[in-house]
């Protein structure tokens, strides 16, 4: 089976441009989480991150949605030596909404239907970067980076492609925000992970871009071990109560990978501090016998980016291992599951070589991927 290597990676988001400013942000315990006035996407004040009004170009060509693909593209392939026009390299865009807000602003017609359209949005921003491989799409809800990620991984394997472009992006709206307040689900404050007191989510944007690829660089590299996903079958928004399901995925990752909860240095969990997802994250992580292992949710520091939570958070992830630093989990203060977990509430630094990062979304779906050092790095 051959191996996947993460080669290159960025992350634009309200901390910063690039991954090493938004990494060195969350070190510093910054978050993008603010308070908003803004009538026109919400009658009630919310806390989100999002990025400054103007922040991205006027080109009325591009979506805003398209504007951030585009910018996380840009960063990730200046200067990084892949031929993306060759037949081995194929580009997978990941989003659970993509350009949904053009319902709030376009008047409804056959162009709007195409415009909306994830595939049409895909073509585009392929041709414009000269991919000439049809893109692939992939929208499963908050899962969305992750099933990227091991559908790039999968194709790699498989031989069909050396290089593997993901990139996930979402922007928040009116149309988006109030979906999420018609569930009770968005939190009046700052959001608090795993915490007893946790009372909902905050939305964020972002884009994070990684380039898989067959061929390990030089230096430091972070392998995509395995992956694996599994379905609840329980409800269209409500997670499974028993966690049996996120385990499934879980442990199918970890015999994938050759590996035992022992060997497991930290969890990157989907944490987006309502209490039934953290409730059943929690159960499903002790199932697996890893509720010691120290475990994070970047929730409070980026809100909830959808689409591209799953990307960015396994960039971070993946950066955590290199710097040998787990990122503590703002908003937490005191344990409030009855399957107690590790949850990190300080920076630790220690070394590490493996990473369990997962997540979960509507419509029960979940999945689980396993990131570690390349044996030369170890």
């Amino acid at each position: 089976m051959k191996k996947v290597y993460l080669v290159a990676d960025n992350i634009t988001s309200p901390l910063g441009a690039t991954t090493a400013q938004n990494f060195e942000h969350l070190v510093n315990d910054v978050t993008g989480v603010r308070q908003h006035n803004d009538k026109a996407m919400s009658d009630e004040r919310f806390f989100a991150s999002l990025f400054e009004k103007g922040y991205f170009q006027t080109d009325k060509s591009w979506t805003k949605f398209e504007h951030l693909v585009i910018a996380s593209l840009t960063e990730i392939l200046y200067g990084v030596d892949k031929n993306i026009s060759d037949k081995k390299t194929v580009l997978i865009i990941s989003t659970t909404k993509g350009n949904i807000s053009l319902l709030e602003t376009e008047e409804p017609s056959q162009e709007l239907d195409a415009r909306i359209a994830l595939h049409s949005s895909a073509k585009k921003i392929a041709q414009h970067f000269g991919f000439v491989n049809e893109p692939i799409v992939i929208s499963h809800a908050c899962i969305s980076g992750l099933a990227a990620m091991i559908t790039g991984m999968r194709l790699i394997q498989s031989g069909l492609y050396d290089h593997v472009v993901v990139t996930g992006a979402d922007v928040i709206s009116k149309f988006v925000l109030s979906g999420f307040q018609s569930f009770q689900a968005v939190s009046p404050g700052l959001c608090k992970p795993f915490d007893a007191n946790r009372d909902g989510i905050n939305l964020g944007e972002g884009a994070a871009t990684v380039i898989l690829s067959a061929e390990e660089t030089d230096g430091e590299t972070i392998e995509l071990v395995s992956g694996a996903v599994s379905n609840d079958a329980n409800h269209i928004s409500g997670p499974s109560r028993t966690g049996e399901e996120l385990y499934y995925a879980i442990n199918k990752a970890m015999i994938a990978a050759g590996l035992q909860a022992e060997d497991i240095d930290f969890i990157s969990a989907h944490g987006t501090a309502t209490i039934y997802n953290d409730e059943m994250e929690a159960k499903a992580v002790t199932l697996a016998g890893l509720q010691g292992v120290p475990l994070n949710s970047l929730k409070g520091f980026y809100g909830h980016t959808l689409g591209a939570s799953g990307l960015i958070e396994a960039i971070i992830s993946a950066q955590s291992l290199k710097q040998n630093i787990i990122i503590p989990t703002k908003g937490f203060n005191k344990q409030g599951d009855a399957n107690p977990v590790n949850v990190c509430s300080q920076l630790i630094s220690k070394p590490l070589n493996n990473c369990l990062k997962i997540a979960s979304g509507f419509g029960g779906c979940n999945a689980a991927i396993i990131l570690t050092k390349s044996q030369q790095d170890i």
